[in-house]
């Protein structure tokens, strides 16, 4: 079982509501409870598509995902249409009162790291939402905020490109970062929650399983 005491401490420590569970399963019923009637975005996740949250909360709320609306994973340059339904989406979930996603690495210091490429998920962990939850498996879990900006550029990332077939060297060679310059570059911004925005609800959901990149 993972030692989750130390990470907990460190987030509750700088402002944030924690939550431990043993299963994707207990976390999503967890969440379902506690988040209703209400309209809810989802950021890009591997995480929260295994627990099937977007079904789960959608018996009770208005759910936007941008992965719901078009084949996200295998779309092709020429698919107009798929990418202004997949904007729309997007624009629509930065204008949730709760905002969901999920993390690409956690330090035990309390550091949440995430990349992004069209920069919604960043923004809207950021800004605009009455309440954020971060849904984070243990695998994501580090020692370091150092180690953490390490893994989400040398391993959530590359995964990630490698997942949606994307002609990038971190997807076609070596499992690492290379700071290139591909048009298809996934990894164009990053952003570190050291503590809660001000004024604003944030909760860290754990799970003791692994989940996503």
């Amino acid at each position: 079982m993972t030692d989750f005491l130390k990470v907990k401490a460190a987030l509750e420590k700088n402002g944030f509501r924690v939550n431990v569970f043993s299963t994707g399963t207990e976390a999503a019923a967890y969440l379902k409870e506690t988040i209703k009637d209400t309209t809810v975005g989802f950021g890009g996740s591997k995480t929260l598509d295994a627990i099937d949250l977007y079904d789960v909360l959608s018996e009770n709320n208005q759910v936007i995902w941008h992965w719901k609306v078009a084949d996200y994973e295998n779309l092709t340059p020429d698919q107009t249409e798929e990418f202004a339904k997949i904007h729309k989406a997007r624009m629509q979930a930065m204008n949730t009162e709760v905002y969901i996603c999920s993390a690409n690495a956690l330090s035990e210091t309390g550091e949440i790291v995430n990349i992004d490429g069209a920069g919604n998920r960043l923004a809207s962990t950021l800004w605009g939402h009455k309440k954020v939850v971060f849904v984070i498996g243990s695998n994501k879990l580090v020692p370091t905020y150092e180690d953490a900006v390490w893994r989400a550029r040398n391993i959530a990332a590359p995964k990630r490109a490698r997942s949606m077939h994307k002609k990038t060297p971190c997807a076609t060679g070596e499992l690492k970062c290379h700071n290139c310059n591909s048009p298809q570059r996934i990894c164009r911004g990053m952003a570190t929650i050291w503590q809660p925005m001000m004024k604003k609800d944030y909760e860290v959901v754990l799970i003791d399983e692994e989940y996503g990149m």
